[in-house]
């Protein structure tokens, strides 16, 4: 069975519908849809809750094969970007998972046709035909260092996969952001989380997310500390440049947003600039605070006086 997971489960994952992921392609998809794979949260189960195909299961099943071959998925990444690794969830098929899988990547320009793509000959394996276990979160390092847009999951021969994680770092197409001020901080754009003091409750990438929060849970929430200190996440902009614009949001943290927050820039020589100075948060708000010029950052730290919970951060500006 597979050891507990890697750090790679740190990374956003970049399939997420909610990043704008889609299932693109499937050759079959008899008893559960494709779209499943790249739903947030982990799959849930009723058991005997029969629909008119059988048992309805939260994820991507084909039918049973009965000449050779196997069945394949297609995933457009919601962010293109590096890949580092890849969970093969199984969670709930236990009598009709896939024994093995492998899953391979593409780089492709524009908005072709999904059976186009299909049929490209240029797709390049991430993880080799390899053994996987039902109910179970299956992971598998990558350590190619490209750039890729769409991933194919193949499943051999036949059966059901609930979940597919692709966890890399965006690394968006940067000429849109010429063309006027954006969210240097945004995982659209390229930002990444580097690192946190606490993560307790959820991942500090929620806050990078894209859109605005729909529940509490939506953002990142610390423990309670007991201590003298505060909490923190360090953010490495998409493009390094100069942040105007500051938006701070509590929304649904009701009685455990953060009473204050502050932010510093980190330029390219490693000098620290104060950005927006410790500052009063109010409760379930969106604050705007405008940004003095501080030059060009390349890294911002965002301190919250003493723990909690934001929504969301963005930092608007323009890349230099």
């Amino acid at each position: 069975m597979p050891d507990r997971e890697p750090d790679f489960t740190w990374l956003p994952d970049l399939a997420l519908r909610s990043l704008g992921g889609a299932v693109i392609w499937a050759n079959d998809e008899t008893f559960a849809e494709k779209e499943n794979l790249i739903n947030p949260g982990p799959a849930g189960f009723r058991p005997a809750t029969f629909g008119h195909k059988g048992q309805v299961y939260d994820g991507w099943e084909t039918r049973r094969r009965r000449e050779p071959g196997h069945d394949e998925a297609i995933v457009r990444l919601g962010l293109p970007g590096v890949v580092r690794g890849i969970v093969v969830d199984t969670g709930w098929f236990k009598g009709n998972y896939p024994p093995e899988v492998s899953v391979e990547a593409l780089e492709i320009q524009g908005y072709p046709p999904a059976d186009q793509i299909a049929a490209e000959p240029g797709w390049q394996t991430l993880v080799g035909r390899v053994k996987v276990y039902g109910d179970t979160r299956n992971p598998f390092e990558v350590t190619d260092g490209n750039r890729w847009t769409h991933v194919r999951l193949s499943i051999y021969p036949d059966g059901g996969v609930a979940r597919l994680r692709v966890h890399g770092e965006g690394k968006p197409d940067l000429h849109p952001l010429s063309a006027g001020p954006v969210d240097l901080a945004a995982l659209e754009s390229g930002g990444l989380v580097l690192d946190c003091s606490n993560r307790f409750y959820s991942s500090p990438h929620n806050i990078i997310f894209p859109g605005l929060a729909q529940v509490m849970g939506d953002g990142w929430e610390t423990a309670r500390r007991r201590d003298d200190g505060n909490d923190w996440v360090l953010l490495r902009l998409g493009s390094p440049g100069r942040i105007r614009l500051a938006e701070i949001d509590t929304s649904y943290f009701v009685g455990n947003s953060p009473a204050a927050a502050s932010l510093t820039g980190v330029r390219g020589d490693g000098a620290h600039v104060t950005l927006l100075p410790r500052t009063d948060l109010l409760p379930d708000t969106r604050h705007r605070f405008p940004i003095e010029d501080a030059g060009v950052v390349e890294k911002v730290r965002l301190d919250i006086y003493p723990d909690g919970g934001l929504a969301r951060l963005r930092l608007y500006g323009e890349p230099a």
